[in-house]
């Protein structure tokens, strides 16, 4: 009896040891591990400042100044509700890249946007033009190209690989470019393909709200964007790798 009684206690012992050691060892937000950092990757959020974001469209080279726009608590970049933000990007401009990011909606409505190939170029309401990764989880119905992770109003994503993680939880987006060939991937599926400037391409621009655009989403390179369209939405975990 009592060497069973040592058993139970050994074993029970040691699934707490187990528990507390994958708990250490869980990554914090907003870091890279060391095989990261020897591949190259670059955070562009660290989860305490600003630092490497700028206003977009603006001749100002600082981050918006309103307090009701932008914050950043609790290791998150938050986009707040009214769009008094505006939206930001990156101070550096990227080519071929994974791009990686996380982010919190508060309801399925909560609309932002994750652009690349960003040109500050002017467009309706000094809004920045780019390529944009969709965020918002409404249901569009027929309106597949503006739902969730399409390339916004150009391609829809494949809608029967679409999960979306509820609100109050994290979605994982990647976006890979490299030679043209662009991948959107929302948690661990790939879930749309194309080729920038191929005739496919041109064909969904030109039935796209940007038909009037010469070149659009053609840029070598550009800049990441976080688009304020004025819902509370989370961001973390922000990082990039040039490919």
């Amino acid at each position: 009896m009592k060497r069973n009684y040592l058993k139970k206690l050994i074993n029970t012992l040691l699934v707490v040891l187990i528990c507390a050691s994958a708990a250490h060892a869980k990554k914090e937000p907003n870091t890279l591990t060391k095989k990261e950092k020897k591949q190259g990757w670059v955070l562009l959020f660290d989860g305490k400042t600003t630092k490497g974001w700028r206003a977009a469209v603006t001749n100002k080279t600082g981050f918006p100044d309103n307090k009701d726009g932008w914050a950043v608590e609790d290791g998150k970049f938050i986009i707040l509700a009214g769009g008094k933000g505006g939206d930001i990007v990156t101070l550096n401009k990227y080519s071929d890249f994974e791009l990686r990011v996380e982010f919190m909606v508060k309801e399925h409505k909560s609309n932002s946007g994750i652009k690349y190939y960003v040109s500050e170029t002017k467009y309706r309401k000094g809004e920045a033009l780019g390529i944009e990764f969709q965020t918002e989880n409404s249901d569009q119905g027929d309106r597949i190209k503006v739902a969730l992770a399409a390339a916004y109003d150009i391609f829809p994503a494949d809608q029967s690989k679409v999960r979306a993680a509820e609100p109050g939880s994290w979605n994982k987006v990647r976006i890979v470019s490299k030679n043209k060939v662009v991948q959107h991937w929302l948690n661990g599926k790939k879930v749309l393909e194309y080729e920038r400037g191929s005739k496919a391409f041109k064909d969904a621009v030109a039935n796209s709200k940007f038909h009037n655009i010469s070149n659009f989403g053609e840029l070598k390179e550009g800049r990441f964007l976080l688009q304020d369209h004025g819902n509370e939405v989370a961001f973390r975990n922000i990082k990039v790798l040039e490919l």
